[in-house]
Order: C-alpha cells, then structure tokens, then sequence
C-alpha cells in the first residue's frame, strides 16, 4: 500500500504543477492505469485513494507542490513532447508492390495544394515498391480553359525540385484513339449513346429522370452518328456521347454522364488534330485498366468518378484499382487558383509564375521554403478525409527547423532613418558572430559617426535611451547623443553604418526597401540569412552596392 501511495502522490503532483497546483483525480487515474495496467483490477480502491491523495494535495501551494516532487521524482518535473506520428496508413493489397500515377492538369505549375498529391504518391510508391506514372491529363474537357505548353515543363521542374521519382511519363492528348476505341466497344454493348439535345434540355431531363428520344437509338445508329461526330460533322454542343445509367438513380449527377464533348479549339500539343474529346472518368476509367494501376489516390471531391469509372469496367467485364482519397488542405493566407495567376502572369501583373503570390512550387522555391519542409508539412496531415485549413505558418515552422541552425543572421533596417552620434567612442570596426550558436564564424562591421535606424524603431523610441545592438547606448534623435557602451535593460535597435541598398520581396508582391550592412555583398544568390527582427530571407541577385532578396518567412 505504501509503494501504491507514493505511486499515486508523484502522479497527483505532476498533474498539479502542470495546471497551475490544482490536479484532476481523473486524469492522475487515466495516468496511472497506462503506466500500470495491472492496477485495472483494483480500479476501485485505486480510484478513492487517488481522490483522497488529490484532495491533500490541492490544499498545497504550488512551490511546495514542486518541492515535492523535486524530492520524490525530479524526472516528473518537466512536461515531456509529444511527438507527432507522419506515418501513413497501410494500403490494402500492396504487398506485392503498387503502380500508382500523378494526373496534373497542365494549365500552370504545381502549388503547395498539389503536393500533396505528388508526395502522397511518391511516399507510398517508395514504401511499397513499384512504378509512379506522370500522366499530363492534358484532355480537352472544359470550354473554360486549355492546357498551357510551359505548364508541362513547369510541373515537371516543380517534381523534380520536390524530389519525387517517377518512372514513366505519359500525355492523355496522345491516347485519344486509344479512347475512342474503348467508346466504340461501349456504343457496341449497348452501353452509350450520342445525344443531340441543348444543354438545357439535358440538364431538365437529368433532374426529372426524363429519357431523352435519343436514348433509345439503335447501336447501329449511335455508331453512325459517333462516326459523324469523328469525322466533324457536327458543331460544338450539338452532340455529346452519354452512358447509360438509371436515369432514376437518386443522384442525379449519376444520370447518363456525358463521356464525349465536341471541342474545336486548338490543342497546344496536337493541334487541330482532334475535336471530340474525353471527360475525366471515361479516360481514367480506360488509363487506370491499361496502364495497370493498382492504387489511386484523389481528392474526396472525385467520389462520383469513381463511381463512373467502377460503372465503365463492370460494363466493359474488367477490374481497375482501389480508390484512396483525402481532403482539401488550403492555407489560410494562400490564394490557389492557377487559372486566376494565369491571368496575372500573363497580364504582367505578377513578375511570372515565381512570383510569391501564385504559391506555386518555383514561387516557395525562390522564397527559400525548402522541399523537405514541405513533405513534413503534407506528412504532418497524413492522409485525413476532412478538409484542413492551416495558417502558413505550419509550412514556416518545418521550414525554420531545417534552417535556423544553419542560417548566419545580418542587418537590415527598413524604411532608414539616418542618426548622428555625438561624441560616440572611436570603434571603426567591430567584429560579430554570425549566429547565436558557435561555430558558424564572424563579420566585421565598420562603424562611422552616420548609422542608419529602421523608420518604424525611430518612431518608436525618439528621445529615449535605446541601445544600437551590440554596439552602445545613446539618446534616440536624428542628433543623437552617445551615453554609454555597457549593456543596459533598454531597447534593443538594428543598426548599418557603411551600408547597402536592399530590396526584399514579400509574400504579397511588395517590395520593402531599405538598408543593409556591407558584407551582405559577400553573399551569392541562393545563400540564406536571417535578417534580425525582421526575418528569413533568400538572397535573389547581389550586385555593386545593391542586394535583392525574397522574403520566405519569420
């Protein structure tokens, strides 16, 4: 009993330190059951000793809470970190390996939403063995948009820079008589049928369960007028291909989907050459069966095709792969929309697609994010149905844990306010680490009686004693007086003398100028500094007495 006692007590008071002297008896006997479950057959007497030992020592100050279990058991004294679990789920009949694929859509680079795909795939691929297929959904599916030819280029350029192997890459717009064979053995089964009707009166028909005349063509009709469709005989919107469903499902979504459109606007990569054109589910239902994939991983939004496409193979008497899906991650601060950047790049309004605005993977890249930040970051999610909406700070903090121990700290100030100091000491030269962790050297600095303040710190502190950081003390005015070199409990400001001009890019596409010190020209592009009170940068070009920088994060 008394072993049981003092089991219960350094539970009771680790429970009370860690919330301000005042323990829970539930939560010191939900502590105590983990750490002995043999203890669950004696719950009940464990249980009212627990609230008496919790009753006494809620009587306790906090100091003598923690006196006491100073004593008892030091260990207990400090909250041990949970750390977070990355790992994924296993995925079911993957033993023997996974052919999995990446279907972008190529109107623009990859942004921080799309990785998640791309390191779900990679991940999995990698743990389990196996092939990761690129497959450009490059399909003319929508009036809206079209493929763009640089996109191609920049979502290969954004894998790469993310790390992911792929083995094999394919182009649905070199596929298209592949399609078109599949639709001819489905108008064959019986399975599909070309419809004529506006798109007002399918939409009328699909909500009421309306057969439409057309549904009950003949095969040998269908395929005449398919053929008519091939051989452009028939202008955009006066015939699709429809499936054959039940058009009294109860999801109206489902009712004979439309698995051709007529499309005769020019393809960036095969030009003219095609104009009818496949939706999504009929050309995945087609891709994922011949190039054998085994596992598919897709937004929650894509239920309903896969639903289609599980309808096309019992139809077609084949078997395709296992769905997996996950929901939207959005960053608070972010703003996803390739088809709006595309705008903007285009217009000039965003300097390109690295533009910090567009969030794409080259735009993180030239911010200084690094890759590795970004797979924790996906990872951090696993691979959750719900939708998740984080701040960019979650991104920023993987981000600085690759980076801080190694990043040299500089000065800049922002906005600069020129200060004279009067009869400052004679330094001309001071020597600083270039972090707070040794081992990554110094700098000189030069110092002259001119020094520069940010604009926002001379605002602030005007006619007050500051300290110029690891320099001296003085009276804050454009005439400043010099009062002492030791480290007083004042302000701390960041300070140049002998400076360089510095333009730093933000994250909202301004631009913050001010100045630097002078061995920022020692820098190349690509180095990262942090800029104290200020925060990461990446130093894009250095030039005579100029640096620009991009701002990745505090």
């Amino acid at each position: 009993m008394d072993e049981l006692r003092e089991l219960l007590t350094k539970y009771a008071l680790q429970n009370a330190i860690f919330y301000e002297g005042k323990a829970n008896p539930g939560a010191v006997m939900g502590k105590v059951m983990a750490a002995e479950p043999e203890l669950k057959r004696r719950a009940k007497e464990v249980s009212a000793l627990v609230r008496e030992i919790v009753s006494e020592i809620n009587k306790m100050s906090l100091e003598e809470q923690k006196r006491m279990l100073e004593e008892m058991a030091p260990e207990l004294m400090e909250r041990k970190k949970k750390e977070k679990s990355h790992e994924l789920p296993e995925l079911k009949n993957a033993e023997n390996g996974v052919v999995m694929r990446m279907a972008p859509y190529p109107s623009g680079p990859l942004h921080i939403g799309n990785a998640r795909m791309a390191i779900l795939n990679d991940e999995y691929v990698k743990r389990y063995g196996g092939k990761l297929f690129l497959v450009y959904d490059d399909t003319i599916g929508s009036s809206e948009k079209l493929p763009d030819l640089e996109a191609y280029d920049l979502i290969a350029d954004g894998l790469k820079w993310l790390g992911i192997e792929y083995h094999d890459v394919f182009y649905k717009s070199d596929r298209i008589e592949l399609f078109y064979e599949w639709a001819e053995r489905l108008i064959e089964l019986d399975g599909a049928y070309v419809c004529e009707c506006s798109a007002e009166e399918l939409r009328y028909n699909r909500e009421h369960g309306i057969e439409c005349e057309h549904r009950h063509q003949s095969v040998e009709e269908n395929m005449e007028k398919w053929k008519r469709m091939l051989a452009g005989d028939y202008e955009e919107g006066k015939a699709i291909l429809r499936i054959k469903t039940d058009m009294k499902h109860p999801n109206p979504a489902f009712r004979d989907r439309v698995l051709f459109r007529i499309s005769k606007r020019e393809h960036p990569r095969v030009g003219k050459k095609y104009h009818v054109w496949p939706l999504l589910e009929f050309s995945w239902a087609v891709d994922d069966h011949t190039l054998g994939m085994t596992h598919v991983l897709r937004g929650k939004d894509l239920v309903m095709e896969d639903l289609m496409e599980q309808y096309l193979w019992k139809l077609f008497g084949i078997e395709g792969p296992e769905f997996i899906h996950y929901g939207m991650l959005r960053i608070k601060e972010a703003k996803l929309s390739k088809s709006k950047s595309s705008k903007e790049v285009k217009s000039g309004e965003f300097s390109g697609w690295d533009d910090p605005r567009t969030w794409s993977l080259q735009s993180l890249k030239r911010r200084g994010i690094r890759p590795d930040a970004i797979r924790s970051f996906i990872l951090s999610f696993g691979l959750s149905q719900s939708d998740i909406e984080v701040p960019a700070e979650n991104l920023y903090a993987e981000n600085r844990k690759l980076i801080d121990a190694s990043t040299p700290r500089r000065m800049f100030v922002p906005d600069p306010v020129k200060i004279k100091v009067k009869r400052a000491p004679d330094m001309k030269e001071i020597e600083l680490a270039n972090h707070p962790k040794e081992g990554l050297g110094t700098r000189k600095i030069r110092v002259g009686n001119e020094i520069w303040v940010s604009g926002e710190d001379f605002k602030a502190h005007r006619g007050k004693e500051i300290r110029l950081k690891d320099l001296f003390n003085v009276m804050l005015e454009e005439e400043a007086e010099f009062t002492s070199i030791p480290n007083k409990d004042i302000p701390r400001i960041q300070w140049v003398s002998d400076p360089v001009d510095v333009e730093v890019v933000m994250v909202d596409g301004s631009v913050k100028k001010g100045l630097g010190e002078h061995s920022l020209l020692d820098l190349k592009p690509d180095d990262m500094v942090q800029f104290e009170r200020f925060g990461f940068v990446r130093i894009d070009e250095v030039k005579e007495n100029m640096v620009r920088a991009y701002y990745a994060h505090p």
